[in-house]
């Protein structure tokens, strides 16, 4: 399994991102109403091709097919398995020979309110007695938001108790402090070695 991140995108190069965009895509990023969200699903795409390229060789542009859930997969590279995400302090990008789910987020957008939905109750005693909750908010909601991007089944309600019930999941989480993000990468256990 392999990951890149990129944690600067440069609206002056949006133009030239989306001109490099199949068609499909390109609609797609356009569909953004605010520049960031057309910036954030172009880079994202381009950062995929660049990853497929260094890890698979793969050039040609791929297509995706969406899952029930929303998991996309590589129309022609079903062997391939892929994930992205993306926020406003930078795009990343997972592939691997195996199932793999990736997430990134900012630091600091976390609320009490959210924390209480989605934490469990050792999760938000941790949260809640943390010296900087916003780093405690950041890898919890990553590493959960990886895993339910891994299994492709999306949101359910065993959202709080999702970590302790994923001990098949092999997990890693990087914080970015000094850039503003954190971004976890989730893996089946006996997969990708």
């Amino acid at each position: 399994m392999h990951y890149y991140v990129k944690d600067f995108l440069d609206p002056i190069c949006l133009q030239e991102a989306l001109d490099r965009l199949p068609a499909w895509r390109r609609e797609q990023a356009l569909r953004f109403k605010h520049t960031e969200g057309q910036m954030e699903c172009a880079f994202s795409y381009l950062l995929l091709c660049e990853a497929l390229q260094r890890e698979y060789g793969i050039s040609e542009q791929p297509h995706f097919l969406i899952g029930e859930h929303g998991k996309p997969t590589l129309l022609e590279f079903p062997h391939v398995h892929f994930n992205m995400s993306h926020c406003k302090a930078g795009i990343a990008v997972a592939v691997s020979d195996a199932p793999v789910g990736i997430d990134i987020e900012c630091i600091g957008r976390g609320n009490d309110a959210v924390a209480r939905y989605f934490m469990s109750d050792a999760e938000y005693a941790r949260y809640a007695q943390a010296e900087h909750p916003d780093l405690v908010f950041a890898e919890l909601w990553t590493r959960k938001e990886a895993v339910v991007k891994l299994t492709g089944r999306g949101i359910d309600d065993n959202l709080k108790q999702l970590l302790s019930l994923s001990n098949h999941v092999e997990l890693v989480t990087r914080m970015e402090i000094e850039k503003g993000y954190a971004v976890s990468i989730a893996q089946y256990k006996d997969c990708g070695k």
